[in-house]
């Protein structure tokens, strides 16, 4: 019967993958959005994107029966068969491992259980803190049992930037030690501290992990307030429950024992000995005159945690260009397809769905690959398709993409990227973080122009979404790369409606069960957008030249030396 269900569709697509998995959930997208539409559709490349077919892919991949995307297992293999079969049904050709849609991405699995222990003692007097309610921690050694007991250092922000003169370790040893810190940056609203109120990857509690290590702490725990990190306690709850997936440790390699975040209220007490509130600490935090803070406390942790080999995959196609030469040159769209799976139960639901966090981005990539198959002409440059995997998990699908590309990254034009589109209606803006950095801004803002798009910078800046995203890893292998949204002015709503739209998804679903599919959902803004991204990626890979970023930019070094490989 399946077979018979597929047969007329043969006509106009090309054979689909005959793996049980891929063939039960293609169907399941068909039946709503076929691919049969392309022979009397009648329309192609960007006038041939509709949003029933963007609802269709996202209303699967965020259903119950994909146990939310998680990393390695079951729901995994569906999922990317599920996006392999689609590339495959677009005419694009697989671009990953021995011939197939899937480049495998070898990751170290490290959970942390639920008997795991923080506790500070000072005076002979010790306070244990509450798995999940109070602290969140994992080992990055990837060891089945860390154990420690060890000096605390209170460094302010954990930033060391030699280019604005700012220190948070000066004149402190923290070797051996646990530090205590606050994630984001200096507030300011000066365009030359920190680069203004746009946060910097100094800002982000990767780096703040990362100089932890350079100077040679054993730990590091960050102190979690809703305004510095942009999102409430449960986020972190949340998204630090379950398996977080590393790159495999080479011989000899160091990585911190602990690395965690505090609750605000239990980080009170823990800094109570300096005398000052959280709030006072962070006013001293954003002075350059801040100087590291030793602790008359010391912080115990034991962390037992499973360790296990992750076989994760990103599923990578290629659409060849058409022009001899500028074949060998591509632009990359993405967009990850993982989520966080199966998790801690709210409410008595325990999928972790991930519905516009980034089923709605993978859908989007799946129209966009098909759309680009409906072209009578192909683009001079290849566009490539690549849903990554391990996003959740630190990016880890597009870091290694980046670093094992397809063709390579001096040849990347550029990377567009959708990640948690919210699919709210028609909408007059856009925001690409990060275009103004490149070389493409006169292009972005004719299109826009043309589109009848307004760009608006970020709604919030200083949470630094732009090194959130997938784009991130691209950019920092020197490929100009930004991602795609939809702003916040909505067409039939009043103003402010779509920033409070945000806010909420942020407090109430994002990273938590409720990131559900919602049938009342409204995908035309989504449609819009696709056909923004195919027109920019259109015009980029017929462009004379390769993009670059601007004079000055932080990723510019990283472009040249790429091309003077």
């Amino acid at each position: 019967m399946l077979v018979t269900a597929l047969s007329p569709l043969r006509r106009f697509c090309p054979k689909p993958l005959m793996k049980a998995a891929a063939i039960v959930t293609l169907t399941a997208a068909l039946s709503s959005s076929g691919c049969g539409d392309r022979a009397d559709s009648g329309h192609v490349g960007a006038a041939s994107i509709q949003a029933d077919r963007i609802a269709a892919h996202t209303r699967f991949l965020s259903s119950d029966s994909l146990e939310g995307r998680g990393v390695g297992g079951r729901a995994e293999t569906v999922t990317t068969e599920y996006i392999a079969a689609q590339f495959e049904l677009a005419g694009v050709r697989p671009a990953g491992d021995a011939g197939t849609y899937f480049q495998a991405v070898p990751l170290v699995g490290v959970q942390t259980q639920p008997d795991a222990r923080l506790s500070w003692s000072s005076g002979g007097a010790r306070k244990s803190l509450k798995y999940l309610d109070e602290f969140v921690a994992v080992n990055h050694r990837q060891e089945p049992l860390v154990d420690l007991d060890t000096e605390a250092v209170f460094v302010g922000h954990g930033i060391v930037a030699p280019e604005f003169d700012w220190d948070d370790y000066k004149d402190v040893d923290v070797k051996g030690k646990v530090v205590i810190l606050f994630t984001n940056e200096p507030a300011s609203d000066d365009a030359g501290f920190f680069g203004g109120a746009a946060l910097t990857y100094y800002g982000r509690w990767t780096f703040k992990y990362e100089e932890a290590l350079r100077q040679g702490a054993i730990g590091c725990l960050i102190v979690h307030t809703t305004p510095t990190a942009g999102y409430p306690w449960e986020v972190v709850r949340n998204s630090w429950s379950g398996r977080e997936p590393f790159v495999k440790l080479a011989t000899g390699e160091n990585a911190l024992a602990l690395a965690g975040w505090v609750h605000s209220e239990a980080a009170e007490s823990m800094l109570s000995g300096t005398g000052k509130s959280l709030d006072e600490l962070l006013a001293a935090a954003d002075s350059r005159d801040f100087q590291p803070l030793p602790l008359s406390i010391r912080v115990q942790a034991r962390l037992l945690s499973d360790v296990e080999a992750i076989n994760t995959r990103n599923v990578v196609g290629v659409m060849e260009g058409s022009d001899p030469l500028l074949k060998e040159e591509a632009v990359v769209y993405t967009a990850h397809w993982d989520h966080l799976g199966v998790g801690i139960a709210v409410d008595g639901d325990d999928i972790y769905n991930g519905a516009v966090d980034n089923a709605t981005g993978a859908g989007l990539l799946l129209e966009l690959a098909r759309a680009f198959g409906e072209l009578d002409q192909r683009p001079k440059r290849s566009i490539i398709f690549a849903a990554v995997g391990a996003e959740e998990g630190g990016l880890r699908g597009s870091e290694y993409y980046a670093h094992h590309p397809f063709v390579p990254v001096a040849k990347t034009a550029v990377n567009i990227n959708f990640d948690g589109l919210a699919p709210l209606g028609p909408a007059t803006d856009i925001t690409l973080p990060g275009f103004e950095r490149t070389t493409l801004r006169p292009i972005v803002e004719a299109l826009a122009n043309e589109s009848g798009f307004t760009i608006r910078p970020e709604s919030h800046p200083a949470q630094g979404y732009y090194y959130r995203s997938d784009h991130f890893s691209m950019a920092k292998v020197g490929v100009p790369a930004f991602s795609l949204k939809l702003g916040v002015d909505y067409v039939g709503k009043p103003e402010g409606w779509g920033l409070k739209a945000q806010e909420d998804y942020t407090a109430k679903r994002y990273h938590q069960p409720s990131d559900e599919f919602d049938p009342s959902w409204d995908f035309s803004g989504l449609e819009q957008l696709a056909r923004f991204g195919f027109e920019l990626g259109l015009r980029v890979a017929n462009g004379p030249e390769l993009p670059t970023w601007n004079d000055g930019d932080e990723f510019l070094p990283a472009r040249l030396k790429s091309w003077e490989q």
